[in-house]
């Protein structure tokens, strides 16, 4: 793999991206501040603190989660539907190449984008003098960053295994179940049933444990402490070693498809 090559690449996918007015979205995020700061006051002023702390970050959550699921999908999909992809690897451009510039690409993408958000939500916070945890709530957003680049890497996963249509749910799928994964344990324990006790152990075992790389609930309400520096970097590696896993098998079963 030439590093300069997939970089250059990458660079295209980022530029492609934000062509399609993905930058629109940050405009959103900010009139969505802006309508949930108001509403926020009127219905809940007593906490609306709290509530407005979680509804920056929850916000940022989900915008962040559509634009990973909708565009990562169809990323390798685009190609192979419009045939652009026979240039391409008819060119000394590697597939494994072609993969790691799509995911780089579209990190740089959610990077820009959870970047202004956040600073549209800090500016939102020191205009209504909100008292916020900054070190705490910077912290829970560079875990949510790491966590829609695991899910980045889901969804180009499915779009290389099926199409853009079954990709998108799947990918939500693996999003919601990968932040309950030890529900679902609990869930096989409560069964009392082997069948669905090795059901559930299996699927914690396959799906990625996005709870350790969510700490919006204990940067806004403290419900505990944020994880000591030796946990973080633990977790962290772990979101990072997973995404590369999941690239990995991308770049296997890409290597042996046809076109």
């Amino acid at each position: 793999m030439n590093p300069s090559r997939t970089f250059v690449m990458a660079k295209n996918v980022f530029q492609e991206v934000i062509r399609d007015r993905i930058l629109y979205i940050i405009g959103f995020y900010a009139i969505i501040l802006a309508v949930g700061n108001r509403a926020i006051f009127e219905f809940a002023a007593t906490t609306q603190d709290k509530i407005f702390l979680d509804f920056g970050l929850a916000g940022m959550n989900i915008i962040g989660l559509i634009v990973v699921v909708f565009i990562g999908t169809a990323l390798v999909n685009k190609e192979i539907e419009k045939r652009t992809i026979l240039m391409l690897i008819a060119k000394p451009i590697s597939r494994s190449e072609f993969i790691t510039s799509k995911y780089l690409g579209l990190s740089g993408v959610l990077a820009v984008l959870i970047a202004a958000m956040t600073a549209i939500y800090l500016v939102f916070l020191q205009l209504g003098k909100i008292p916020y945890p900054t070190t705490t709530i910077l912290i829970a957003v560079l875990f949510l960053f790491l966590q829609l680049t695991l899910i980045s890497a889901v969804a180009i996963t499915l779009g290389v295994f099926t199409s853009s249509l079954i990709a998108t749910p799947l990918t939500f799928a693996v999003y919601l179940m990968g932040n309950i994964t030890q529900d679902l344990v609990a869930l096989g324990h409560l069964s009392q049933n082997p069948g669905v006790e090795r059901i559930t152990q299996g699927l914690y075992l396959i799906l990625p444990n996005l709870s350790r790389l969510d700490l919006k609930n204990d940067a806004v309400y403290g419900l505990q402490a944020i994880p000591d520096p030796v946990t973080l970097i633990g977790n962290a590696t772990y979101g990072l070693l997973y995404s590369f896993m999941l690239l990995a098998i991308t770049i296997f079963i890409f290597l042996r498809r046809e076109f």
